[in-house]
Formats: C-alpha cells, structure tokens, sequence
C-alpha cells in the first residue's frame, strides 16, 4: 500500500515512519496514542510518531485521495451505504481536546467525556472512514 502514496513524503525517514504508524494503528492496541503505537513498533519513544504527525512535511490531502482510489478499487459497490456515528470517549482528564462534562451514550449519563462522529463508506466487501478533518484553528 505504501508504494501508492510513498511520493507524498518529502523524506524517506517521513515515509518510512508513516507505514510503521499504520502498523501501529493495526496492532489491535487497547490504547491508541503516540506513546503505545511507538512501542509497538520497537520505539523507544513516541518522539518520531509525534514529529510525522506535528512536523513533518507531507501531502496529507494527496494521501487521502490516494486512498480514496484504493477503497473505490476495493470497495466500490454501487449498494454502498455512508454510515453515521456519533461515540462518546469516556476521558479521566481534561487535557484531550473537546473534553468536557457532557452527556454520552457509552456511559448512559452526563461524564467526562470526548465526542467524535464518524463518517464510514459500508459495502459487503468491507467498510472503511471516509475523509479526515482539522480543528478549526
């Protein structure tokens, strides 16, 4: 897959950090971060996953149309559906952004909680995220 969207990193070290990334995101983790994905993949710190996703420069919106053939080629079904959900992430603390007390089903009650909504493309074939997109500044 990484030979699809390789020439949207300025660097090969960007490259090489975004595919073991991914594996990372593949892992089945528990937790989801910088620090366990790190981990995951032998690094000792998360001080590279950090940079690829902070600093580093690359084409994040050519990687997304990139992908975006890769689902139509694998996934396209002209009895697709887009999946709506909105998920509730219970959070102990208050450092994440958009945490606050709100009401989330995942607890059933007003909690400390993070809201996310997912956009997902769903066929027989499989199912995948649709887009990606930055807080507003």
């Amino acid at each position: 897959m990484f030979v699809r969207v390789g020439h949207r990193f300025a660097r090969v070290e960007s490259r090489r950090r975004a595919g073991r990334f991914v594996q990372g995101l593949l892992a089945g983790l528990v937790r989801v971060n910088c620090w366990t994905i790190a981990e995951a993949v032998g690094d000792t710190t998360p001080h590279g996953m950090q940079n690829l996703l902070s600093r580093a420069s690359w084409d994040v919106d050519g990687v997304r149309d990139d992908l975006r053939e890769v689902v139509v080629e694998q996934l396209g079904d002209q009895d697709a559906m887009l999946v709506i959900d909105e998920t509730g992430d219970l959070k102990k603390g208050t450092e994440s952004v958009g945490v606050q007390r709100q009401y989330t089903g995942t607890a059933g009650r007003i909690e400390n909680s993070q809201m996310s909504v997912f956009l997902t493309y769903s066929t027989p074939a499989g199912h995948t995220f649709i887009d990606r997109a930055a807080l507003p500044a």
